[in-house]
């Protein structure tokens, strides 16, 4: 949490100098005011209501004249549904590919409805059941024997507890024996502690939020027993170049600002630009559909074009004028482009000499591409 005690005599930072602060509190102000605006029923222990936890993540004008920043840019149904679900008895796995925005929609979500995101397991190959369940302090175990004082609670254990929504980050990155201890917390809402012959059972406004994905290398297939527990809501890639290019330039704003770079207004063709080759070497033909083109290995997501734009400003504001230029993108969008040097090569250059040499105004940037040659 933000207010453990520092191993040194110094202050904590406030949330000004924190780099990343939690959704709920970078958006304190929304919050609160959504909860003021909000009449609507509200399930036990949410903050909000579905309502508000749906226009909190769509954004929206309030009746004060309050602005909700939208925070997801996509088919709001699917909010909806995923909202809809964390109101029942069934937990929520949010599904896609890299770059669809599940952990970010799985912050704002827990933040919205528990005023918490903090509550979070992150799925690694090594990853063991104790992370899911619940550890010992073993300096009390051995000196106490199994009591409730040397029980360390995991993130889940402590969501049961306070009624809270616990996270599960890239779920399908665990081993599937790890995976298969949510079953019993999803369905029979309680988690047994047998060397205390006890158990702990869940208040209400529990619920779990997973995210996965099946396109990477090293992920676990869920076991029936345990997707049954979840309903599933796919997150597709943005539907439109103006969509993506939406999503990019807010990020951008934000960790900019974090960052204490420049203002972001003057890179609007450099985005577009990040964003069409993005867009045209995933789906492997151009924007006007005349040129078939080979894809790369890479998934170049919506998160990867908000990092090379992101890693262009930085060079433009410590290496260059301030103002960000083709010549910054270019190193990070060929680095996330070739990531195998001979397939991912060879799609590179065709598409270079192809498409982005004929296209009017990209001078610069196949200029840029070719000096990294």
């Amino acid at each position: 949490m933000r207010d453990t005690p520092s191993l040194t005599s110094e202050p904590m930072a406030d949330t000004d100098q924190i780099l990343r602060p939690h959704a709920e509190e970078q958006y304190a102000d929304e919050l609160a005011a959504l909860d003021a605006a909000d009449d609507r029923e509200r399930p036990p222990n949410w903050k909000l209501s579905p309502w508000a936890v749906v226009t909190y993540l769509v954004g929206g004008e309030l009746p004060d004249g309050t602005v909700i920043v939208p925070k997801y840019v996509g088919r709001r149904r699917l909010m909806e549904i995923a909202v809809a679900t964390l109101a029942t008895d069934r937990a929520l796995l949010l599904l896609g590919v890299p770059g669809t925005a599940k952990t970010w929609v799985s912050e704002h979500l827990a933040a919205a409805i528990s005023g918490d995101s903090t509550l979070l397991v992150q799925g690694t190959a090594g990853t063991t059941e104790e992370t899911l369940r619940y550890g010992w302090n073993y300096a009390r175990l051995l000196a106490e024997g199994p009591s409730e004082a040397a029980l360390v609670p995991s993130p889940i254990y402590r969501a049961m507890q306070h009624g809270s929504i616990a996270r599960v980050e890239e779920l399908t990155r665990m081993p599937s024996d790890v995976q298969d201890a949510l079953v019993t917390a999803l369905s029979e809402k309680s988690m047994p502690v047998p060397e205390l012959n006890s158990e702990i059972a869940a208040t209400r406004g529990f619920n779990v939020i997973a995210t996965a994905n099946d396109r990477d290398r090293g992920v676990n297939d869920l076991s029936s027993a345990l997707r049954r527990r979840f309903n599933t809501v796919v997150l597709p890639l943005p539907e439109t170049a103006d969509e993506e290019i939406a999503i990019v330039s807010q990020r951008v704003d934000e960790l900019g600002a974090a960052l204490s770079l420049p203002p972001l207004t003057p890179a609007a063709d450099e985005i577009r630009r990040v964003v069409t080759v993005f867009r045209e070497l995933r789906e492997g033909v151009t924007d006007d559909g005349g040129t078939s083109l080979k894809v790369p290995s890479g998934t170049l997501s919506t998160a990867e074009a908000i990092s090379v734009v992101t890693n262009g400003l930085s060079l433009a504001a410590h290496f260059g004028d301030g103002n960000l230029s083709a010549h910054d993108v270019a190193a990070g969008v060929v680095g996330a482009v070739v990531r195998d040097p001979v397939h991912d090569g060879i799609a590179w250059r065709e598409y270079l000499e192809a498409v982005v040499a004929g296209r009017d105004g990209w001078g610069d940037f196949y200029d840029a591409c070719r000096a990294l040659d």
